[in-house]
C-alpha cells in the first residue's frame, strides 16, 4: 500500500519530502539567482566602486594596524622603560615636578594599568596611520585605473608615488620626493610579485 508522497518502499515522506534512498526519488533544485536582477547589479557596481574599495582598504588597514601596534607595544617592554613624566634622571628634583619613575618600581596594578594604557594609545595611533595609508592608496589607484581604463603595473606605481608624496608633504619638497620614490618602489615590488605566474603542482 502506497501513501501519497511515499517512496518506493511505500513509506511516506515526512512533510512531502521524498524518501531517502528510494528509487525514483527526485530532489528540488535550488532556486537560481535571477540574471537580470537590478538589485544584484547595483550591489556589484557598489562593491566595485572606488568609494567601496577605499572604505574597505581603510578598514582593513585600520584593523591590521591595530594588531601590529598592539604587538609592537608589547615588545617595547623588553627594553628599559620609564613612565612619561617630566624631569631628567639623575638630576635634583624640581619643586612641583615629579622625576621619571622606573615602571618596574611601581605596584603591579599600576604597572598593568600603565602598560594597557600605553598599548591602547600605540595601537590606536598605528591603526589610524595604516588605515589612512590603505584608504589613500586604494582610492588613488582606483581613480587612476578609471582614468586610464587599464589595469597594469603603472597604476600601482603612480598611486604609490602620490600616496608617499601626500603623506610626507609636511616635511618639505625633499621629504615628499623621497616618500614618492619609496612608496612607488614598494608598490612596484608588491604589484610585480602579485602578478607573477604561480607555479602549479
Amino acid at each position: 500500500m502506497n501513501f501519497p508522497g511515499g517512496g518506493a518502499g511505500g513509506f511516506p515522506g515526512a512533510g512531502g519530502f521524498p524518501s531517502a534512498g528510494g528509487s525514483g526519488s527526485s530532489t528540488t533544485p535550488p532556486m537560481p539567482m535571477p540574471q537580470g536582477d537590478p538589485n544584484v547589479k547595483m550591489l556589484q557596481n557598489l562593491m566595485e566602486s572606488c568609494y567601496a574599495k577605499t572604505v574597505m582598504s581603510g578598514g582593513a588597514g585600520f584593523a591590521l594596524g591595530g594588531v601590529f601596534g598592539m604587538f609592537m607595544a608589547s615588545m617595547a617592554y623588553d627594553t628599559p622603560y620609564h613612565s612619561p613624566q617630566t624631569g631628567t634622571p639623575g638630576q635634583p628634583a624640581i619643586p612641583g615636578i615629579k622625576p621619571p619613575v622606573d615602571i618596574s618600581t611601581l605596584p603591579l596594578r599600576k604597572q598593568l594599568a600603565h602598560g594597557f594604557k600605553d598599548m591602547g594609545a600605540r595601537s590606536w595611533s598605528t591603526a589610524k596611520n595604516f588605515g589612512q595609508v590603505g584608504a589613500l592608496f586604494s582610492g588613488i589607484e582606483c581613480g587612476i585605473e578609471g582614468l586610464r581604463a587599464k589595469n597594469d603595473l603603472a597604476n600601482g606605481v603612480a598611486a604609490g608615488c602620490l600616496t608617499g608624496g601626500i603623506l610626507a608633504r609636511n616635511g618639505g619638497p625633499q621629504a615628499a620626493a623621497i616618500g614618492c620614490a619609496g612608496f612607488a618602489a614598494f608598490s612596484a615590488a608588491i604589484d610585480a610579485w602579485m602578478r607573477m605566474p604561480k607555479d602549479e603542482d
